[in-house]
């Protein structure tokens, strides 16, 4: 079964070529193999789920961390192809009548993509369902949250594979922005796709640029002369607690910048709505925890700030890899102190012994 991808790409998502190795790698889930992709933020990985998964029969299950993720690719899909029945979100903020048009779409074929959380994925009811329905594969998304050695680490992803083996074996894509070698062996392996193709992109980001500098007493005041030089630019201010969120955002607010919280603490609609205005552009600047930004798909982002030092390497990468997502240049600023250095430590007290090993590592 051929299929000219680079006229599909352009009659369903407008784009005239792919980007690095997608072709390649799509071409790898067509041919029915296990896949695993190491691609850096921001440069297509979704598309190597979606445009396979609108060719192949069946339905697609993508597994997602979010919720703010899943409701995000699943609005820009129905736009993008005009079609609501196109996808569809499996998660606990459905209701029942909800749940039951899921299911109806999907048993009449008309899904083609699928977004379910990893604990949606292993409930009884729903294994006993997808049993019945023809599903062309299983992309796990954000992948390295399997591994105990990433930086986003979820148990219950870990529980991924034997659901799917429960369900019916179907080709497995795993895909991530940031993974180590370790963690990619542990992916793989956790996965049971030690067989299966690899495919990794360069981490160079040129149009990123990079400064790091200490924290002192006036750390506020340097951060708004560094928006107000920016007017009518979005950008992305990472904090390591809820309540330095809450204050900055005020703090901004006051000052004149158009500028809104974002953290697991807020309640769903007002996390939802402040998402949604950033995407508007009716808000420049988002003040979040780490708990912002897995997925959102604003390419013009273009300075991502950390108050506070990140958790590790790996989850700084992911977290300024949001910025210059069009290849226009991206700031990416963080201050750090030895308080900092501090706290992460304290986070790590009364934790298991290993995970402490982990993350002092990282």
């Amino acid at each position: 079964m051929t299929h000219n991808l680079t006229e599909l790409l352009s009659k369903i998502f407008g784009f005239e070529e792919f980007k690095g190795n997608q072709k390649e790698i799509i071409q790898s889930l067509l041919a029915g193999h296990d896949t695993f992709v190491l691609m850096p933020t921001g440069s297509g990985k979704s598309l190597c789920y979606q445009l396979p998964a609108l060719i192949m029969e069946g339905t697609a299950i993508i597994v997602s961390p979010l919720i703010a993720l899943m409701k995000n690719q699943v609005d820009a899909l129905r736009e993008t192809t005009g079609s609501n029945d196109i996808a569809h979100v499996l998660n606990s903020s459905l209701n029942k009548a909800q749940l039951d048009q899921v299911y109806h779409d999907v048993s009449a074929g008309e899904t083609k993509l699928l977004y379910v959380a990893p604990e949606s994925l292993g409930k009884a009811e729903n294994i006993e369902f997808f049993r019945q329905v023809k599903i062309s594969f299983f992309a796990i998304d954000e992948a390295h949250c399997i591994s105990e050695w990433g930086h986003d680490f979820r148990p219950e992803y870990r529980k991924i594979r034997p659901v799917v083996d429960e369900i019916g074996r179907r080709p497995i894509i795993a895909l991530t922005a940031t993974a180590t070698p370790k963690v990619e062996h542990d992916i793989r392996k956790n996965l049971g796709i030690l067989d299966g193709k690899i495919f990794k992109s360069s981490f160079n980001r040129p149009n990123l640029y990079y400064s790091v500098e200490k924290k002192g007493e006036d750390v506020n005041a340097r951060i708004i002369r560094f928006i107000r030089k920016r007017p009518n630019k979005s950008g992305i201010i990472y904090c390591m607690s809820r309540e330095k969120v809450m204050n900055l955002s005020k703090l901004l607010q006051m000052n004149g910048i158009k500028a809104l919280p974002y953290h697991a603490g807020l309640d769903a609609k007002e996390r939802s709505a402040n998402q949604d205005a950033f995407l508007s552009e009716e808000c420049r600047v988002i003040v979040a925890t780490i708990a912002f930004g897995m997925g959102i798909d604003k390419p013009d982002v273009r300075y991502v700030i950390h108050y506070d030092m990140p958790k590790s390497l790996e989850g700084y990468y992911q977290e300024t890899g949001r910025a210059g997502r069009d290849g226009g240049e991206g700031y990416c600023l963080a201050f750090y102190n030895e308080k900092d250095i501090q706290k992460l430590e304290n986070f790590m007290q009364g934790k298991p012994i290993a995970e402490q090993e982990i993350g002092r590592q990282l």
